[in-house]
């Protein structure tokens, strides 16, 4: 019995073969992401842990000027790239709606050459990611989310 494949058939196929390459290239940026910027549950939060961190994450060859980890849940991250969590901000970026908790390691300056030394800031900011596909891949500012104002003037808690 002869079987004839039809176009769309191989055409099917072809997609199917084609889309672990695209999902590994996609998924490589995210973990890179990920690697740089995701710790969920930090321990410290001070000098120390940024040290060490920042060293456990490869950023120290040479050292990085600085480097926020973002604490939590890693769908909570991905969700600003889409709407429930996030909305677009200044050309492709997006930021989020909720503020996360981060810690902020900022390099005291000296040599570039390990052994770096960091100062840690702990915060809970709104963060300014890039997305790719859906993906974060870029991680690019946080700040302290604002404020709402009261009729009085006065601010009230977000």
């Amino acid at each position: 019995m002869v079987m004839v494949l039809s176009p769309l058939f191989l055409v099917f196929m072809l997609g199917l073969g084609l889309t672990p390459l695209t999902l590994a290239k996609d998924d490589h940026r995210y973990r890179h992401f990920l690697t740089q910027h995701y710790d969920r549950s930090p321990k410290g939060r001070d000098n120390k842990y940024c040290e060490t961190m920042m060293e456990r994450r490869n950023l120290t060859k040479p050292c990085k000027g600085i480097n926020t980890f973002i604490h939590g849940n890693k769908n909570d991250i991905k969700d600003i790239c889409k709407d429930k969590n996030g909305k677009p901000y200044k050309g492709n970026l997006r930021i989020s709606k909720s503020a996360f908790q981060v810690t902020i390691c900022k390099h005291k300056g000296g040599s570039t050459r390990p052994p770096c030394y960091y100062k840690a800031t702990k915060a809970y900011r709104v963060i300014v990611i890039g997305c790719e596909k859906g993906w974060p891949v870029h991680f690019d500012e946080s700040f302290v989310p604002p404020r709402k104002q009261s009729r009085a003037g006065s601010a009230l808690p977000s």
